[in-house]
């Protein structure tokens, strides 16, 4: 049977009214208008989150960097890990698609599976951190405006309440889809951003400017290693989910317009906060460390101060949790759920909607464990990542019908619905990858690699070695096994 819908009919129409109706079935060339500054607004949204002030402030506390020297770091680490989401963006306006289902030409019909279930588990992973630091926000926020108990473990039923609020305000957008998720991310940016500028601008007044001035500069490698710690936390996890937003664009965009509209749009917020982190942390190396940044953050500032940065802390949280739930719908589509693309984003939030009230009401920690699994399912998607953009060299087009078969007809069946090459090198690459690791924190060490004392290890660089044995071993096996109607 040839898999063409999602939800049992013909392909729907998507984005004429105001819910898109369309699931993964490629968007025809006739009904693709979009134009790269709906991008720009689109990652600029996802990227205000507060959550980038913890990342500078690690650059000084823990790679012992100066503000400057952050700041180049910054430059290099965000900008340029969201050009690499910009060029994989590419193939969405090539073949109309979201990014894990266009992996179907690349690993095949039934090898994608893999990659798509490890996209999955991260999307759902971090939907999870925003809605649990959200909710830790709105109930500070309460506390605040009505006297409500701080605590969540003291007010179980506040704390649902708030995750409730968040899962719901995501839903309304990530559900009604495209058009809609396009309007509010760039609306939604001048509110929650202007919020966020005001309190920058009270924060910089706490900054210890003379530990600023008598920091000493690292070394050149301490940067290398800070390049890189920024771009595994900022570009290289939303890589796999630019195509999801990019299959709209028009067939006439350049393609250096798409690589601009996700270094920029991303690049310009991300910078500024992480060069503010880095500022917070030269008096404070104890933000680097917060269990909870959110909270961490608020104590630095005024008291009356923090309902405008509750505010803003929410609102960076949602804009970014809409991106990525609308890009978790469409992986779950991917995966062969066969249900309506509104339906599939419900699926997702109710997952994270359990989540965070097990993290926030029954578990001790949180943040620690989870962004450990987080970083090791970050390896998986960087190894996509290089053989997926290895592939776009010489694929230049996709078969609409052949992304949607998932029979021994389909293009992309290959040898049993596998493409060995791709899914050998991705293999390869995540094994490699993981000996440069160590997963856990000092006391509870889930494992540690073979390399991971290594210089590339102990900074964290275990994502380079992973995408460049991704992309250098399909490489060596000859890259895209292009099949006829692929590259006209």
């Amino acid at each position: 049977m040839t898999d063409t819908t999602v939800d049992g009919g013909k392909a729907a129409a998507s984005t004429e009214g105001a819910l898109e109706t369309r699931g993964i079935e490629p968007v025809p060339e006739s009904e693709r208008h979009g134009h790269p500054m709906q991008l720009f607004w689109v990652w600029f949204a996802a990227n205000i989150s507060i959550l980038g002030l913890p990342l500078g402030a690690t650059l000084v506390a823990i790679q012992g960097l100066t503000f400057w020297q952050a700041v180049i770091v910054a430059v290099l680490g965000a900008v340029g890990s969201f050009a690499i989401v910009g060029v994989v963006s590419i193939a969405g306006r090539r073949g109309g698609a979201p990014g894990l289902t266009l992996s179907r030409a690349v690993f095949g019909v039934r090898g994608n599976a893999g990659p798509t279930l490890v996209s999955l588990i991260s999307r759902l992973g971090w939907e999870t951190v925003n809605t649990t630091t959200a909710a830790f926000a709105l109930l500070s926020l309460f506390a605040i405006v009505f006297g409500t108990e701080p605590n969540a473990k003291s007010a179980p039923v506040l704390t649902i309440v708030c995750i409730a609020v968040f899962v719901l305000l995501t839903v309304i957008v990530s559900g009604l889809g495209h058009r809609v998720l396009v309007a509010v991310q760039r609306w939604a940016t001048w509110v929650f951003g202007a919020l966020n500028i005001v309190v920058a601008v009270s924060l910089v007044t706490t900054v210890d400017w003379q530990a600023v001035g008598a920091a000493t500069p690292a070394s050149l490698g301490a940067m290398i290693a800070g390049v890189g710690t920024i771009a595994a936390g900022t570009g290289i996890g939303w890589a796999n989910a630019s195509a999801d937003m990019s299959r709209y664009q028009s067939p006439s965009v350049r393609s250096s317009a798409l690589i601009a509209s996700a270094a920029a749009g991303a690049g310009i917020p991300l910078v500024l906060l992480i060069s503010l982190g880095s500022l917070l942390s030269a008096g404070d190396p104890t933000l680097a460390e917060a269990g909870d940044p959110v909270a961490a953050i608020r104590d630095m500032l005024p008291a009356w101060m923090a309902v405008p940065y509750l505010i803003a802390a929410f609102g960076g949280l949602l804009l970014s949790n809409h991106l990525s739930v609308y890009s978790a719908g469409l992986t779950t589509l991917t995966l062969g759920i066969r249900t309506k693309r509104v339906y599939a984003v419900i699926i997702d939030v109710a997952v994270t909607f359990v989540g965070a009230i097990y993290f926030m009401l029954i578990a001790d920690s949180f943040y620690t464990p989870f962004i450990t699994f987080i970083s090791l399912l970050a390896i998986p998607i960087t190894a996509w990542v290089g053989v997926f953009l290895v592939d776009m060299i010489r694929r230049t087009r996709y078969d609409a019908d052949g992304l949607m078969d998932m029979t021994r007809s389909s293009r992309y069946w290959y040898r049993g619905g596998v493409e060995p090459r791709a899914l050998t090198a991705w293999a390869l690459a995540i094994v490699a990858g993981y000996q440069f690791m160590t997963a856990g924190s000092d006391d509870d060490v889930w494992f540690t690699g073979v390399f991971a004392d290594s210089w590339l290890g102990q900074n964290g660089l275990g994502w380079v070695i992973t995408f460049v044995v991704a992309a250098g071993v399909y490489a060596l096996f000859g890259g895209a096994r292009v099949v006829e109607g692929d590259t006209r």
